[in-house]
């Protein structure tokens, strides 16, 4: 069955966006009456029938409809410097997703190589994303953020506060640090790594030094092992 995402729906009926509606209508030739399925992005997943196959504003009616769990027991923050190649940062967050993420912010380094992204792409890769995997909980993208603003962004206690870099003997494995239950930021700089400066500046801000292993990582690599490994700890 065909499936659509749709963040608002109401009770009995969804209203598809103008690029839903003409995927729905266009593309793969649905017509009147025929059967599909919906995700609102909030853990809703709905079974549906065409009812005016519009192609900019194709209706639906809802027939059936169920609640998924979420999968974590905590929020998931990645906050990663994007590659100066944006198919590799597009990569990284094609597999956070699948895997299973809930907030994605790119980070503003001193070493960044990328100091511009397209977060109205990036937005249309984690909807198509979702519906290939079936993720029926939309992640959060914040647009691009300067590293000391992000650090000074995060408040309050109760969060696992991380760091991963390449250099120091005092990193620690994430799964001896990691507190269960608890939301996790983690942050990952860019290809040439985090400067001294920021390292000792998020340190400042709570938050301690991680290793990934023993191999130097690339950075949308880092990011998939660390989305990877934290949905194994949960």
């Amino acid at each position: 069955m065909n499936l659509f995402y749709c963040p608002d729906i109401h009770s009995h009926e969804a209203l598809l966006s103008p690029e839903e509606s003409y995927h729905c209508v266009r593309v793969l030739r649905l017509v009147k009456g025929d059967r599909v399925q919906v995700i609102d992005g909030r853990g809703g997943v709905f079974e549906a029938v065409i009812t005016m196959p519009d192609a900019k504003r194709c209706h639906l009616g809802i027939t059936r409809s169920v609640t998924i769990p979420p999968s974590r027991n905590f929020n998931l923050h990645i906050a990663i410097a994007p590659t100066k190649s944006m198919d590799r940062f597009e990569w990284f967050m094609e597999k956070a997703v699948e895997i299973g993420i809930d907030t994605i912010t790119p980070l503003l380094c001193q070493r960044s190589e990328r100091r511009v992204t397209k977060t109205a792409r990036l937005q249309k890769l984690i909807i198509s994303t979702m519906k290939q995997a079936m993720v029926t909980y939309r992640p959060v993208l914040n647009e691009l953020t300067d590293y000391q603003e992000f650090l000074e962004s995060i408040r309050g206690g109760g969060t696992n506060r991380f760091i991963a870099h390449c250099e120091g003997q005092d990193r620690k494995r994430i799964q001896d640090v990691f507190a269960t239950g608890t939301d996790v930021v983690i942050l990952i700089g860019p290809e040439g790594d985090f400067s001294p400066e920021e390292v000792h500046l998020a340190t400042g801000h709570g938050f301690t030094p991680i290793t990934l292993g023993q191999n130097r990582l690339r950075t949308e690599t880092a990011g998939v092992v660390t989305c990877s490994v934290m949905n194994l700890m949960m």
